[in-house]
């Protein structure tokens, strides 16, 4: 999966067919026409209301998709930024099992050294060597 470039009309379009839900009460649940949801596979990017829709119909979290995206390559918060907000904080650094795979991949092929993950996305050391410690053990 990469999450650097998100096509999420293609995304919805792989779980529909995974799910392999009716396209009628696909139309139903969304009150569009077939065509229209055809459109929405073609496209890159859809408003968070019709993508609410779809999470909620596909009982799958389309908004993670993003919020990894944002965990991998979005730059760390700068200290100074970090003020009172009436908004709703999150932790940046929840790593899911598919991110944990990701990087671990990474590492395995070559493609990226152990310095070069905690560099470039944050992770803390002690984090990344306790899943190459985890993931050692699932795989003997």
């Amino acid at each position: 999966m990469n999450f650097k470039s998100i096509h999420i009309g293609q995304m919805i379009e792989q779980k529909i067919i995974e799910s392999e839900i009716d396209s009628q009460r696909v139309c139903n649940f969304l009150k569009c026409t077939e065509e229209e949801i055809k459109q929405m596979y073609r496209q890159k990017v859809l408003d968070t209301e019709t993508l609410l829709k779809w999470s909620k119909l596909l009982e799958y979290d389309f908004f993670r998709l993003y919020s990894q995206h944002l965990i991998l390559y979005a730059p760390p918060a700068a200290q100074h930024k970090a003020g009172k907000t009436n908004l709703p904080m999150f932790r940046k650094n929840i790593y899911t099992k598919e991110i944990i795979h990701f990087i671990l991949e990474q590492i395995n092929t070559g493609e990226m050294t152990k310095i070069d993950v905690v560099r470039k996305y944050g992770i803390p050391k002690t984090t990344l060597y306790r899943w190459l410690i985890k993931h050692r053990e699932q795989t003997e």
